[in-house]
Order: C-alpha cells, then structure tokens, then sequence
C-alpha cells in the first residue's frame, strides 16, 4: 500500500480546470496527500489564471497555455524552497485556478434612501439601482485579501461586499464628479460614469476590475421630481418664454378640464389647475389690453375728424392731448402731423 500511494504521488504529471458551472472565482487544485512531479504539465485554459502558494506564500503566476513544470519555469517557488539546479524530485505545492471571464449582471441597489450632498439643493435623499459586471485581475492579491485557502470562491460569497462598496461611494462618485445632481438624476449614464470613475480604485484594492456599470432607474423625492420635470420642460423650449407659457398652458388645460367636468380639485392638482387657469387668462387678457391700447389712437383720431365748428380751447386742448399719445409713443409723428392739420384747417 505504501509503495502505491509512492507510485501514485510520482504520477501527477497534469494539472488542469474545467469549470463545471458559471460563477466560480477560485478553485484549488484537489492535491489530497499527492505531489506534483517535477516536469508534470500545467494546463490553464483562456480566461484563466493559476497560482502556487507553498506553505502559505504566493509563488508563481501562470497565464494561458501549456507550461512544463520545473525549476526554470517556477522561479519564485524554486528560490521558496531553495532548490538547487540539479533537483528533480516530486514537490508540494498548493494550485489554485481563478477564472478571469466577466463576471456580468451583478446587481447592486439601494435598500432605503441614501442623502447625498449637492450644491444646488444641499441634502438630497434618493433610491437608485442597477448592475456591473467586473473580473479577477490580480490573482496573488485576490488569493491573499479574499480567497485564501478555500476550496472555492463563487461570486454569490462577494456581492455583499461589493454591494456595500457601492452604496458606500455613491455620495462621493455625486461630490467628487462636480456635476449637478439634476445633470446626474436626467442623464443615467453620466452618474454611472461617475460611480465606475469612483469605484475602480476600490475594486483594484481587492485584485478585482471593475468593467462597468449601469444606473438603470433614478427615484427622487416628490417635490425635487417636480424640479426636474420643469427644467426638462425648459429645456425642450429653450430661452423662449413664450414658448415656455404655451408649454406651462398646454400642460395645465388638460387639468383644468378635468377639473371642471369632476367640480374642480385640491392640494396639488388644484394649484395646478389654477396655475394653468391663471397663465390662459393672463394672456388672453394681455392680447385684449394690446388691442385695446392700439385702439385707442384710431378712436381719438376718430373722433376729432368728426368734429365740425370747434372753439379753438377745443382745439388746443384736442391737440394737447394728441401730443402727449405721440411723446408716449402711442401715435407716430405721421398721424400726429395729419390730425394736427386737420384741426388747424378747422380753425380757419
């Protein structure tokens, strides 16, 4: 029996992993009681990595491809345990595999409202959620900050980690990208840009890199929603306020007339309602008072062509007041000069 488990340790000439399912970070090389034989292959498929550790040091790093283990292609691992050039027997030594594929849809989400500072509105309270997708980039620091000795390490033992890295840097990512929060709320991927910007580093630490990340909903507090909407009905109008007051009217009759089937409303609709109300009558007033102003001169002018045997008080007085119309701008010079005329014909 002991010279078969002799046998057997002379005879591990192939170390190799085929992952079995999706969501495995790590995996360790099942050595038992077994040795490596020197000149065995190692076999790391793309988007693999494999490291050795000997009696809990990190050795050596092997990418893709067939390596032929010995004392030259194991160079750390050699100076660990001191080998001379001519050593060719069996050795221990711990493998692990770390898949290096995408790690996709990973979800990450806000659990209650997070406050974050702004300098427009000061404090914002909001929920926000999304995905990111990242790989294992740095076996040695991964091995020795999150997998260690474990036989395997799946993605499910890191995303609470990773979910509260995210949640922790979110109000820095906001802070430290000096874009508006309202910028931020409207373009979702600019505040993913700024959270992967802020994040990376901190992935980094853990041997990890981040690929992206996603914001796929935004929820604001009501009344700061509102300030939104309004700044996006700005900015489909531009500088234009008259246009702005069509858009504020057009957004407010269809409240006004659910208002006025259903006997009107409150709180919030009904100020709505009002408002919308308010701004129609305002301009219809505004066009009636325009036409009323352009009016009167035609009216005065008028009156005084039809005006036959006058005093000459009446006159003066008549062409005082046209004066004062033309000095406010209300007549031109043209329409003063003619009516003036046609007074002074009338003194005669």
């Amino acid at each position: 029996m002991a010279l078969m488990d002799f046998i057997r340790k002379q005879f591990i000439d192939i170390i190799q992993w085929t992952e079995d399912s999706d969501g495995t970070l790590a995996w360790r090389f099942p050595m038992a009681d077994m040795e490596i034989q020197n000149g065995a292959q190692l076999v790391v498929r793309e988007s693999q990595l494999a490291l050795f550790v000997n009696e809990g040091k990190a050795a050596d790093v092997f990418g893709p491809g067939t390596h032929k283990l010995n004392t030259q292609t194991l160079p750390v691992l050699t100076y660990l345990k001191n080998w001379d050039k001519l050593f060719e027997s069996p050795f221990k030594s711990d493998v692990y595999f770390f898949s290096t594929r995408q790690q996709v849809d990973q979800k990450w989400g806000t659990p209650q409202p997070i406050t974050i500072r702004d300098k427009d509105f000061g404090a914002v309270r909001l929920r926000a959620f999304g995905n990111y997708s990242f790989r294992v980039a740095d076996p040695k620091l991964f091995h020795t900050e999150i997998s260690g000795t474990r036989e395997r390490y799946a993605t499910a033992d890191l995303d609470g980690q990773l979910r509260g890295l995210v949640l922790q840097n979110i109000s820095n990512a906001v802070a430290s990208s000096g874009i508006a929060f309202l910028d931020l709320a409207a373009n979702q991927l600019m505040f993913a840009q700024a959270l992967t910007t802020q994040l990376a580093p901190e992935f980094e630490k853990l041997g990890l890199k981040l690929e992206g990340m996603t914001v796929q909903n935004v929820s604001l507090p009501e009344d700061l929603q509102k300030v939104m909407d309004q700044k996006i009905g700005m900015g489909m109008v531009g500088n234009d306020m008259a246009k702005f007051m069509q858009y504020q009217t057009a957004q407010a009759i269809p409240k006004f007339a659910e208002g006025a089937a259903g006997g009107g409303g409150s709180g919030i609709a009904g100020d709505a309602m009002g408002l919308g109300a308010g701004v129609a009558l305002g301009q219809v007033l505004a066009q009636n008072l325009s036409a009323g102003l352009q009016a009167a001169p035609a009216a005065a002018v008028a009156g005084a062509a039809q005006a036959v045997g006058m005093k000459a008080e009446d006159v003066m007085a008549t062409l005082e007041k046209l004066g004062d119309l033309k000095t406010k701008g209300i007549l031109t010079q043209e329409e003063f000069d003619a009516k003036k005329a046609e007074l002074l014909k009338k003194l005669v």
